[in-house]
């Protein structure tokens, strides 16, 4: 027993070794482009992900205008990182709306759990049969769960400005 047991560590301590040896790095390209993105994992993009999105821009596979929760800004930011021209966002990949996050309506929610499954970040709580409720600081207003959601009880609301979330007003265009 003693033996097995001495056979384990030496195994762990070379398996330790080899994953510090043999570790591989992402490219910090890639790091730097999520970085920028705006994280809702709403796929928007074509993309299942933020991450995949940054991949793609970083292989040259995507273009920098196709998210919309990032909106103009976020093209901004993408082409200042990328040392190309800011360009405008593509439409047919949505367009900049209002952040907004989900709120359940808990006298309608019939416990389903399709909310749930459908929320890329996890930010919708409860189980089934029972009723849910959303994490509004985790929920990113991506829209992902109101389709699937068989009685219509969650609603997008604006969210409301206070002191940690609050930004200047975006300039008015001139319109010459």
């Amino acid at each position: 027993m003693l033996w097995i047991c001495l056979l384990f560590a030496i195994l762990g301590v070379i398996l330790g070794y080899a994953a510090f040896r043999f570790k591989v790095e992402g490219d910090p390209l890639v790091v730097d482009i999520e970085a920028l993105l705006p994280q809702t994992q709403c796929g928007q993009c074509g993309f299942p992900g933020c991450k995949p999105y940054a991949e793609a821009i970083a292989q040259g596979k995507a273009d920098i205008n196709q998210c919309p929760p990032g909106g103009e800004v976020g093209v901004k930011a993408l082409a200042d990182l990328l040392g190309l021209d800011a360009k405008p966002l593509n439409e047919s990949f949505g367009i900049e709306k209002e952040k907004k996050v989900a709120v359940i309506v808990e006298a309608d929610c019939i416990g389903c759990t399709l909310c749930i499954q459908a929320c890329p970040v996890d930010a919708i709580l409860g189980a089934a049969k029972y009723m849910h409720t959303v994490i509004a600081s985790e929920c990113t207003g991506c829209d992902l769960c109101v389709e699937p959601c068989p009685v219509d009880c969650i609603v997008m609301t604006a969210i409301k400005p206070s002191v940690l979330n609050w930004q200047w007003p975006k300039p008015i265009p001139n319109r010459h």
